[in-house]
C-alpha cells in the first residue's frame, strides 16, 4: 500500500499568519489548491487555512436568539458566538481564520489512514511532518491520483 511520502506534494506553498486574505484567495485560486499550511517566522507549523475558511468568512452574521421577560434580555445561546462570528466577518489576515492545531501525518503513514482522516474528520489538506519539519502536503487530489498511478 502506498504511503504519504509516495504521493505527497513536496513543493509546499505556505503562508504566514500575517498574509492577507486577498493574497490567500489569490494563491488558492491561481495554484488550484484546497489549502496551505500556516508557518511562523521560524518555519514552525501553526495550522492550516483552506478554501472552506475563506468561504466561512463570507457566511452571514448569525443574530442570536433572545428571550425577553420583564424588560430583561436573556440570550438563549452562547453570547460568545456573536463575537466569534463578528471577528470572522471582519477578518483581514490568515491569523484570524486559520484552523489550529494542524492535523498532520508522518511520511510513512499508510494512505488508507490518510483517506480515513479526510473522510471521517473532514480534513482535506494534511501537512506531512518529519519531526518538526514540514516535508510535504497531502490533498484530496493526491489521494485520488494514487488510485490511478
Amino acid at each position: 500500500m502506498p504511503t504519504a511520502a509516495d504521493v505527497m506534494t513536496r513543493d509546499v506553498i505556505t503562508v504566514t499568519p500575517k498574509t492577507s486574505l486577498r493574497e490567500l484567495a489569490s494563491i488558492i485560486a491561481q495554484k488550484h489548491i484546497n489549502g496551505v499550511p500556516v508557518l511562523d517566522d521560524d518555519g514552525k507549523l501553526l495550522g492550516v487555512v483552506c478554501e472552506s475558511d475563506l468561504v466561512a468568512q463570507n457566511k452571514p452574521l448569525h443574530i442570536p436568539t433572545v428571550f425577553v421577560i420583564l424588560d430583561a434580555v436573556i440570550p438563549l445561546e452562547n453570547p460568545w458566538r456573536l463575537q466569534k462570528d463578528f471577528k470572522r466577518l471582519t477578518a483581514t489576515t490568515v491569523e484570524e481564520i486559520y484552523s489550529r492545531p494542524a492535523v498532520t501525518v508522518s511520511p510513512d503513514a499508510d494512505l488508507t489512514e490518510v483517506a480515513r482522516l479526510m473522510v471521517e474528520k473532514k480534513f482535506y489538506t494534511i501537512p506531512v511532518m518529519e519531526g518538526e519539519k514540514l516535508v510535504g502536503i497531502l490533498g484530496k487530489a493526491d489521494v485520488i491520483r494514487s488510485l490511478y498511478d
